[in-house]
């Protein structure tokens, strides 16, 4: 079942003042203050902007391992939004940039088991993955 574009979570909501608190607290480049203001539009529901974010982010980031994440936190908003497919295949290249990232093929597990995926359609959906 999609999400709603406004998630009212406690736990993300608490989660934000936390890390808003935090950000005060701890020393931190103003950079690194707006690259956690993207991430914060994530848990903040606003996926919309949060996917933005990722894309520009997918153009600018040039550590392999920070990359990894990347395709990772789409895929989450791709699940969270029901677009079932298309999390499957950022999950795939997550995994390609890291194949040590084991949420990625706990999320993918999880998303054919909700789909009721057989394991021949599960297949042919890696085979035709690029």
């Amino acid at each position: 079942m999609p999400r709603s574009q406004k998630n009212d979570n406690f736990i993300d909501k608490t989660f934000t003042i936390v890390a808003d608190i935090l950000l005060r607290i701890i020393p931190t480049t103003q950079r690194e203050k707006e690259a956690f203001t993207h991430y914060r539009d994530q848990s903040e529901g606003e996926y919309a902007e949060a996917l933005r974010n990722y894309y520009e982010a997918m153009r600018l980031e040039i550590d392999p391992y920070d990359r990894s994440y990347i395709p990772y936190n789409i895929g989450l908003i791709h699940t969270s939004n029901g677009d079932h497919i298309k999390a499957l295949e950022y999950y795939f290249q997550a995994l390609e940039r890291n194949p040590s990232l084991p949420q990625a093929l706990n999320n993918m597990a999880v998303i054919c088991h909700y789909v009721r995926l057989s394991m021949s359609q599960i297949l042919l959906v890696i085979k035709n993955y690029p």
